[in-house]
Parts: C-alpha cells; structure tokens; sequence
C-alpha cells in the first residue's frame, strides 16, 4: 500500500511535462516567457507579438508581425447564434465567466467544418494551429459583447484595424482608447499569459492529451479560471483597495484589517517566497498610467497600503514573507483602464488563452495521454442484495 507521505495532494511540485513555453523561480521571484525576462518583454512588445513567441518560439520580423496580426483580427467576430446566447445570459444576469465558457464553446458556429474543432476525428496540428488562433481572436469578442448586452447596449463590431489590445478597449466602450490605456492593456496581457502548470492551463493540456480539439480545452479551462482559488482574487483586491484609500489613511485601515483578523488580499502566493515579478512589471505599468492620466491618488493610496501591509504582516506573521502578488496591481491596473470589476478574470482569460494554446500545442507535438493514479481508501468486502432487502 502507498503511504500517506507518498501522495501528492494537488500534484504539487511533481513534474508532468516539459515546456519552452514558461519558467517559474520562486525562490528567487523570476518569470521567463518563451526565454525572455517578464520585465524585460512585457512592457515593450504587443499581445501579439508574444502569442506569436510562443506558438513559433522566436519573436516576429515586421511582415510577419503584420501579416500574424492580419490573420488574428480576421478570425474576431462571432456568429448570429452565439451572439444570440450572449444576449440571454447577459438577460438572465449570468456572470462573466459562465458567459465566456458558453462563448467559446460555441466559438467555432459559423466556420469551416472541414477539420474544425468538434468533430469526433483526431485534429491534425495544422488545424489545432488554426482553431488555436480563432480561441485566441474571439475571446475578446465574446466578453464586450456580453458586457454591452448586460449595460443596455447593442454589441460594438471588432475593427480589424486596431490592435488586439485596442480593439478589446473599443469593442467595451464603442471609443477608440487612448495610447495610455492601451498600452497599460498590453502590458498586463502579456505579463499573465503563461504562468507554467497552474491549473488552468494543466486542464487545455489534460484535454489537449486526449487527442481533442482546441475549443474543448480553452472551454475546460475557462472552467477551471473560473474558480476563485484560481482566478477569482483581483475583484475582491479592488474591492479592498477602494475602501482604504476612501478611508483617507491607509495605514490606520490596513492595520486594522489585520487586527480585526481580516485577510489582506493580494498578499502572498503559493509559488514565490518573493515579491511575484509580475507584481513589480504591473506596478510599473500602473505607475506610469496614472502618470499620464494626471490622477495619481489612487495609486499612491495603493502603494502606501502595499508598504504598510507588508511591514504589519511581517509584524503579524513573523518568519512569512508575504509581498504583492500579481492580483493586487491587475486589480490597480486595470480599474485605472476603465475595465469593470466584473471582467477582472474574464480579461485574464483574454490574456491567458495565449498560453493555453500554446500548451495545447506543445502537448500534441509530443502526446501522451495524461493519466494519474488515485489511491483507493473506500469499502472492499460488500455483498450486493435485492433492493427490497437492504
């Protein structure tokens, strides 16, 4: 029999796969995407640009580049019929996450059948590739259309003129975005689009490895995003924010979060023992936003709360050492860009379907079926009787 000490609960720090696609150092707080520092590629290339690293494995010279991002915008609407569904959930007031699982499940209506993804015959890696880039185009789509249907509005039509992350900002409010908010959007699409094995993106490759198609896996984990272990945290952060910097003093209400027994959100992750590198890329970026919009208050409120939070919990918790995760500047971030609280994790989907089919990808090139062992500790020695004698 297998001990106790022998199982993995959450398949934690067992190594299932090989990947170019992300490197994670927690101990040193480093995030490497497709061989690049975090820092170093974030804030300077296009969304585009890394989806493109990731499925090529080197960034694209200026035709490609064009030509990638011709071939993405061209795959951006949606069918009559999906629009359809997005319209009822939003009507029935469904959250954002539930409309985007149905969204992209029903991404590939209206296409070419031949190869596409759906039918019940292995996909070739030419039309995964394909139906990879479709995920990737429609997201965005998807999640503005279910926004303005849920606000009163008729959806926005993507403009394939703009860029990926523009055109999202354009499809929520109908308005071309400024360059500040855009490339705030950029930066923080790129900082989350792969993280290595969390849990997401282990459900597109545990898909992936059964040999189905694209819009199962991207379905599959827009499902596991969904849960509030996962995804869920940068909505509650904001939340937090706002109620300290209202209070006027930061350091009074993050002191007497602690003291009350409250928990601080955004503090702390399982992977790091550091500051999470993607915490220092977007606190860059939100600097630099508020900068430019000419309205620093809130992020130095935030600022402030994150000094102080990590002085009093290393008074609270000695021997811990809890810093700022990625959620607490995606929530700074992104509520400075205009992006409603209720799309924090649907965004991060946006973002991260890059890495997903990406992962999916890798995992056909060289497949083998994902297939783990669970240990039996129920009943063995039970007799079947008649339902009238039990």
């Amino acid at each position: 029999m297998t001990d106790e000490d022998d199982i993995a609960r959450g398949l934690e720090d067992v190594t299932v796969a090989e990947t170019r696609l992300s490197s994670i150092d927690g101990e040193a707080g480093e995030l490497v995407i497709g061989g690049f520092p975090l820092a170093e590629l974030a804030g300077n290339v296009t969304f585009e640009e890394t989806v493109f690293l990731l499925r090529e494995d080197r960034l694209p010279n200026e035709s490609e580049l064009a030509s990638f991002r011709e071939d993405l915008a061209s795959r951006r609407a949606i069918a009559p019929e999906t629009r359809e569904t997005l319209r009822a959930a939003a009507e029935d007031g469904l959250p954002a996450m539930d409309v985007l699982r149905m969204g992209v499940a029903a991404a590939n209506l209206g296409g070419d059948a031949d190869g596409a993804g759906g039918t019940d015959e292995k996909q070739e890696l030419g039309d995964l590739s394909d139906d990879a880039l479709t995920a990737i185009a429609v997201m965005p789509t998807v999640v503005a259309a279910y926004w303005r249907y849920r606000e009163g509005d008729e959806p926005v039509a993507p403009r394939e003129d703009l860029g990926h992350a523009a055109n999202y900002l354009y499809m929520l409010t109908g308005e071309e975005p400024d360059e500040a908010a855009v490339r705030g959007l950029e930066t923080y699409l790129n900082t989350v689009i792969d993280h290595g094995l969390n849990a997401s993106t282990f459900t597109a490759r545990c898909i992936a490895s059964t040999e189905s198609d694209v819009f199962s896996a991207v379905t599959g984990a827009v499902g596991a995003l969904k849960g509030p272990l996962h995804g869920g945290a940068p909505g509650p952060v904001l939340e937090m924010l706002i109620d300290i910097h209202e209070s006027g003093d930061p350091e009074a209400a993050v002191r007497e979060r602690l003291d009350a027994g409250e928990r601080l959100m955004g503090f702390g992750h399982r992977v790091y023992s550091v500051r999470d590198p993607r915490a220092a890329v977007l606190s860059d970026a939100a600097e630099s936003f508020y900068e430019e919009s000419g309205d620093t208050d809130f992020f130095e409120s935030a600022r402030e709360a994150e000094r102080v939070g990590v002085e009093a919990l290393a008074e609270h918790k000695p021997g811990r050492r809890l810093e700022t995760n990625v959620e607490f500047y995606t929530a700074v971030l992104l509520h400075g860009i205009g992006i409603p609280r209720e799309l924090f994790t649907a965004t991060f989907g946006v973002a991260r379907v890059g890495g997903w089919t990406a992962h999916c990808l890798e995992q056909r090139e060289d497949n083998r079926i994902v297939r783990p062992r669970a240990r039996y500790v129920g009943e063995t020695d039970r007799a079947w009787t008649p339902v009238g004698e039990r």
